[in-house]
């Protein structure tokens, strides 16, 4: 009998299939569903969520799954944890704007080993192994040079309740716009982070995150090079909600910004 598949060809191999079959769907009309007043679900991403626990249940029954759409432990479990976004960007997904993907980790207790991210429209496969580097469909990646924020190009999202905290999100942004070269807002996380590695952008920051939008971009980010740490600058775990990751050179200069407008009176 030959061996089990590789957990990295596994996370390849799981992410490029939710690419195809988000691709099959992809400017059709979609059912969709809210899960909240703008979060929104579609049947691809069940989809996809399925054939991705199936996968996982035939070649690795002993390892937990935590996807978006079907759940499970959100509190770090021992051992091996599959951390999955079936589509992470569905709003833009849905409204037939391409810029979403698949997003994996492998963690194991809680620290991500392997993470791989598919980007279908533009055929971007960002892969990462703990120590082992990071790479766009097998290129090695690397974080930008930029030390300055009037140099940076910055990116960040919104949280699903941006419509109760208007004022601090905006707040936060406009402080980022007054300092760095120019900020964007794709609407993906995991896509934000691996252009952060590739250094197409150089620093990213979002609040109200959850594992699956973070877990295996935050890895590709520091096998590149960069620093990933939570918004208080602690170090950074897919659990906690948060995540500041840059280049590295400009990150206590991004920390500063934070800092002085949640302890502005």
């Amino acid at each position: 009998m030959p061996p089990p598949p590789s957990f990295l060809t596994t996370a390849i191999e799981a992410v490029v299939r939710a690419g195809d079959m988000q691709m099959a769907s992809f400017g059709r009309t979609l059912h969709v569903d809210k899960k909240g007043t703008i979060d929104l679900v579609t049947e691809v991403d069940l989809a996809v969520e399925r054939m991705f626990r199936d996968l996982i249940a035939a070649r690795f029954p002993d390892h937990h799954v935590l996807a978006e759409e079907l759940g499970g432990a959100m509190r770090v479990p021992a051992g091996p944890c599959w951390v999955f976004d079936p589509i992470d960007g569905t709003t833009n997904f849905a409204h037939g704007v391409p810029i979403f993907c698949a997003s994996l980790a492998l963690e194991v207790d809680g620290v991500a080993e392997v993470a791989a991210v598919y980007d279908p429209n533009r055929r971007e496969l960002f892969t990462a192994e703990r120590g082992g580097g990071a790479f766009l469909n097998g290129v090695p990646l690397r974080v930008s040079a930029a030390d300055q924020l009037v140099d940076a190009l910055l990116v960040t999202g919104f949280p699903y309740d941006v419509h109760e905290r208007v004022d601090e999100v905006v707040g936060l942004f406009a402080a980022f716009i007054g300092r760095a070269r120019a900020v964007r807002r794709l609407g993906s996380a995991a896509i934000d982070l691996c252009w952060v590695a590739a250094g197409r952008m150089d620093g990213f920051w979002e609040s109200d995150l959850k594992p699956w939008d973070i877990a295996g971009g935050a890895l590709i980010v520091a096998e590149a090079g960069g620093r990933v740490t939570s918004l208080t600058g602690a170090p950074f775990t897919s659990r906690g909600g948060d995540v500041l990751a840059s280049n590295g050179r400009i990150h206590a200069a991004m920390l500063d910004v934070i800092q002085r407008i949640n302890t502005a009176p």
